[in-house]
């Protein structure tokens, strides 16, 4: 017999252990993501090459802030609520069984939930190494290290 701890086979996502603090963002950004909760799914079962969430977002929560990634693509499946869609090219309302795509590169994007009740969606996106992020509407820029941990500056390259 083996010692070794196997990830599960399956689970109810929504049974999945939330991320204890909602953000990576410095201040004043952090506190913008209060609305924000995130299950990362795809490190449960021992994912490399691309993430999965299952996040939630109360009511004014947000997704992230309006960004655009260098290297990595992403896309997100609504499951429930009707969330607000904002990219560089204009808004979008969703609604569950919608999805859209990012293609690293393309349009800043961000999902807002400007309704009554929760938004809940999958987000999937791949763990392209080198990657950057951009952030047209803040002072913000961000770099993904080699530890697999996110480096946050202002877009002069100060550190926060």
């Amino acid at each position: 017999m083996s010692d070794q701890v196997h990830p599960p086979l399956a689970i109810a996502a929504d049974s999945a252990p939330p991320k204890t603090k909602p953000s990576n963002y410095p201040e004043p950004f952090f506190s913008r993501m209060a609305g924000r909760e995130k299950r990362p799914l795809g490190d449960l079962f021992g994912l490399r090459n691309f993430g999965v969430n299952l996040t939630r977002l109360a009511p004014g929560g947000e997704s992230a802030l309006l960004h655009r990634h260098g290297r990595q693509d992403e896309f997100i499946y609504v499951l429930e609520g009707e969330p607000t869609l904002v990219t560089d090219a204009g808004e979008q309302s969703l609604s569950p069984g919608m999805c859209a795509g990012f293609p690293a590169g393309g349009v800043a994007h961000q999902l807002v939930n400007r309704s009554k009740t929760d938004v809940v969606y999958l987000e999937i996106g791949d763990r392209s190494a080198g990657d950057e992020a951009s952030y047209p509407a803040d002072d913000i820029a961000a770099a993904l290290g080699a530890d697999g941990q996110w480096r946050f500056t202002h877009k002069d390259g100060r550190p926060y």
